[in-house]
């Protein structure tokens, strides 16, 4: 019941403070409120969790989502006319109003919850088997975790306390084969078992001694304190399959993104094509050489695209050694400083998403010969691979952006590129479009 009432709490809120707003401003709710207000449906649908944030954080969380949504649904509206379809009136008060309105449906939703988790009855107890760095860590996510309703009762391993990792208010019970017994004299509702897997014999015998209870058994396999890509669990003919790094775009998530940066391309280049055709033309007058520059990039699963961008250097550099742009660098020429300094030099990009060799929001491609160089040098670089690359990403609107003088930098931009992974969303992609407009204005670090 909290996860359905979760999932459909912000899309619904969302869509009662439209419908509430346009009442209140005389209007009939007609075709263009219920095409409205499906559109919004599937933009916010599912909604997030937010009771183990705190309420600063949530407000912050709010804030962001909703205008990430609201920015694209005024884009949408501006390109295809639509807008003109509200009172501007109403349009403004919704956008200020719904965040606010979110804001305490999430509280009232938390508040009314705190009677039934401090009902000590209706709470779960649960006791862990296997005190080790992954035991700790689940006991921590569940006490921060107050909605799950789980109390933790103990905890049992073999080794001496010194050994053991120690979170607050848990104590150790006992011994590993006396785990059973506690179980059927204290009434414990689940059991966590994070042995590590090396110790199978051990494993299979207290599973063995743990038939004899009504207990819920739940193995946590200690691979999962390893860093998971899209880790979830699949099944080959009923054969199990855990899967421990894989692309967020498999199924309907890949259709949505895949339709998500066709509508936008094809959008966006409607828009600036006077621009990108007066950018060519004053390349191509200012300095000799081809308008295009087409690079030689990773792409998806690291096969080999063809990148555009409008020539910003006097030099076509696209080989095994290539010199990473720096401040002042003499290769650039003046209207390449202006169009790399407003990232107007990525505009073509917008053909490689409609060619399908890359998407709007990606981990950015960087050129192969410092691919080959930095794969040897980060773990877990190629992994970015594991999707297309971006004209915009994570990375790039959390200040990573421009040269990467040093590993660190790199290895900040590839985390980041990491996160990315590890958490889409249609509303993260939507949000870091809007970032992006605001990174472009304000950002001192390309050149």
């Amino acid at each position: 019941m909290l996860s359905l009432c979760n999932a459909f709490l912000d899309p619904l809120l969302i869509i009662f403070t439209l419908l509430a707003v346009a009442t209140q401003a005389g209007e009939s709710i007609d075709r263009e409120y219920i095409i409205l207000s499906l559109i919004t449906f599937s933009l916010s649908f599912p909604g997030e969790s937010r009771h183990d944030k705190s309420l600063r954080g949530a407000a912050l969380d709010i804030a962001i989502g909703w205008t990430g949504i609201a920015a694209m649904l005024l884009f949408f509206a501006y390109a295809t006319g639509y807008l003109k379809a509200f009172p501007e009136q109403m349009i403004l008060t919704w956008a200020v109003l719904t965040p606010v309105v979110q804001f305490l449906g999430h509280c009232l939703l938390r508040f009314s919850m705190r009677p039934s988790l401090k009902n000590g009855a209706k709470r779960r107890h649960a006791v862990i088997a296997g005190m080790g760095k992954l035991g700790a860590r689940l006991a921590r996510e569940i006490q921060s975790s107050s909605y799950l309703g789980i109390e933790i009762d103990g905890y049992f391993d073999d080794r001496h306390e010194s050994r053991l990792m120690t979170v607050d208010g848990l104590l150790l019970k006992g011994r590993i084969d006396e785990l059973p017994d506690f179980v059927r004299e204290n009434k414990v509702d689940i059991i966590y078992i994070t042995l590590p897997m090396t110790t199978q014999p051990r494993i299979l015998k207290l599973l063995d001694d743990l038939r004899d209870t009504t207990s819920s058994i739940n193995f946590v396999p200690d691979f999962l304190v390893t860093d998971l890509i899209q880790g979830h669990v699949d099944s080959i003919n009923g054969i199990p399959v855990v899967s421990v790094c894989d692309t967020p775009f498999s199924g309907i998530n890949g259709f949505v993104k895949r339709s998500s940066d066709i509508v936008l391309s094809i959008i966006i280049l409607a828009l600036i094509s006077p621009i990108m055709l007066a950018i060519a033309l004053a390349v191509k007058i200012t300095s000799p050489g081809p308008v295009l520059f087409v690079q030689r990039r990773y792409g998806l699963d690291g096969k080999d695209i063809m990148v555009y961008k409008f020539r910003s250097m006097t030099v076509c550099e696209n080989g095994d050694q290539i010199r990473q742009a720096t401040r002042h660098d003499s290769r650039i020429t003046r209207l390449g400083a202006f169009l790399r300094k407003t990232s107007l030099d990525e505009l073509p990009q917008f053909f490689n998403v409609l060619q399908g060799r890359m998407s709007i929001v990606g981990p950015r491609p960087h050129a192969v010969a410092h691919n080959e160089m930095y794969r040897k040098l980060i773990k877990g670089y190629m992994v970015r691979h594991k999707v297309k690359p971006g004209i915009t990403g994570w990375a790039q609107v959390n200040g990573h952006r421009g040269e990467t003088e040093q590993l660190e930098k790199m290895e900040a931009r590839i985390e980041f590129d990491l996160d990315y992974l590890r958490n889409w969303s249609l509303k993260l992609d939507l949000s870091i479009i809007a970032k992006t407009v605001l990174v472009v204005l304000h950002d001192k670090q390309a050149y």
